[in-house]
């Protein structure tokens, strides 16, 4: 017995880092809870935070991409000697820009990326604001419904059920269904928690707007 013995301490003496062995040893039950509880606090502050900047990030990127669209319309009707508009189709919650053919009379969409698509919970519209931003519409209201187009008039035919269109002559001016230089274009975006708008005055400038959905007609801001 005692020759066992012997060996055996010797064996475990033998063993690497013997001192980790007889001291290493876990976490207790109450650290890993308090580590786990700091770990849920912070999570709390820092979601609801990045879900407000994500919603922020849409919002304005879908404004700015409706303002370059409606840019490209105004280009394309001075390159291609033609109208072109930007047909917004609410119920789709989409934007496209179209030109009229003069060989087919009709409006034809663009090929190339389009239409583009408002992000999640994002729709056209201006919620509970009562007033436009200052120096552009009488009244706040989307932009009119696109005409359908008829032969060698593409004002003309019936109005798109759910549409709104912005449309430009062949000098890059915003010009109604009849051909007539127009002021009162504008497009609403809103996501519950804010209103954008993009509208165009009747030289062509397009400006930017920003208000909080329930705030006073007052208090839009140019972006």
């Amino acid at each position: 017995m005692l020759a066992h013995s012997t060996y055996s301490e010797k064996l475990v003496d033998a063993l690497p880092n013997r001192s980790v062995f007889l001291c290493t040893r876990g976490f207790s039950l109450v650290e890993l809870l308090i580590v786990i509880s700091l770990a849920l606090v912070i999570a709390g502050i820092a979601v609801p935070n990045f879900v407000s900047v994500m919603r922020t990030f849409r919002i304005q990127g879908n404004a700015r991409d409706i303002r370059a669209e409606i840019l490209l319309a105004k280009m394309r009707a001075a390159g291609n000697f033609t109208r072109a508009r930007v047909r917004f189709d609410h119920s789709a919650r989409t934007w496209s820009t179209e030109a009229w053919n003069k060989t087919l009379n009709q409006w034809v969409r663009e090929t190339v990326g389009a239409p583009q698509y408002l992000s999640t919970g994002i729709s056209f519209g201006f919620g509970t604001v009562s007033g436009p931003p200052p120096g552009t519409q009488i009244v706040l209201e989307q932009a009119p419904p696109c005409k359908t187009g008829a032969a060698n008039n593409p004002g003309g035919g019936s109005d798109i059920a759910n549409t709104s269109c912005v449309i430009f002559n062949s000098r890059g001016i915003p010009v109604d269904s009849s051909g007539a230089p127009y002021n009162d274009y504008a497009i609403y975006v809103a996501d519950g928690r804010a209103v954008y708008g993009t509208t165009i005055s009747v030289t062509g400038l397009i400006r930017s707007w920003r208000i909080e959905a329930n705030s006073a007609s007052a208090n839009w801001q140019r972006r």
